[in-house]
């Protein structure tokens, strides 16, 4: 059976980075999508499993859950963001909540992600509340997915926020379509020994 050159290596090395500990360290303000088409800017606090601490705009700690949010980049570069996101109006019109249980989410496999990305194709993520955030895979982690919109503008997606994902021809990348398709086998990284 065959694998992915370098993907488990990439994990090891990457999957349990967050957005939310370099925002962190960042000290700077910074932008959140959040559920009710709401965008939450504040300083990040603390990186909780579940949630994390900011202070927006009273000097109160503020805790937002992590399930709430869906989309999230320094706030500096908000006025790049803003044009660059499209929507999907019959997504937005099922009126879909953040899906609590895990396995009832809209997965994608790393095994998709890491040819995506080594193969820098362009691609398009459809958010619950319809956003379509259209660029190239920057990196992954187990809960979130980085990608740079046109002229390289960096956004990470909630993985749980994530209600579909295609390539420009319309390929589904979604791990219930990917069960039987398994793209990841036509990638020129499969098979490919490290040694």
């Amino acid at each position: 059976m065959g694998k992915l050159a370098g993907l488990e290596e990439y994990l090891a090395e990457k999957y349990n980075i967050s957005v939310f500990d370099n925002a962190v360290d960042s000290r700077k303000q910074w932008a959140m999508h959040v559920h009710n088409n709401s965008i939450i800017k504040g300083v990040i606090k603390e990186n909780l499993r579940y949630d994390i601490k900011i202070i927006s705009k009273n000097p109160d700690e503020e805790v937002i859950p992590k399930i709430d949010i869906k989309l999230v980049y320094p706030d500096a570069i908000s006025d790049s963001v803003g044009p660059l996101l499209n929507g999907d109006k019959k997504v937005k019109a099922l009126g879909l909540q953040p899906i609590s249980a895990p396995a009832k989410r809209y997965h994608v496999k790393n095994k998709s992600l890491f040819p995506l990305m080594k193969e820098r194709k362009l691609v398009f993520f459809t958010l619950l509340e319809g956003e379509v955030v259209r660029g190239i895979i920057a990196g992954f982690s187990r809960y979130e997915i980085t990608l740079h919109m046109k002229g390289g503008v960096p956004v990470t997606i909630l993985r749980h926020s994530i209600y579909d994902l295609r390539d420009k021809n319309s390929r589904c990348y979604l791990k219930s379509y990917q069960e039987t398709r398994r793209d990841w086998e036509k990638s020129p990284l499969y098979g490919i020994s490290d040694g």
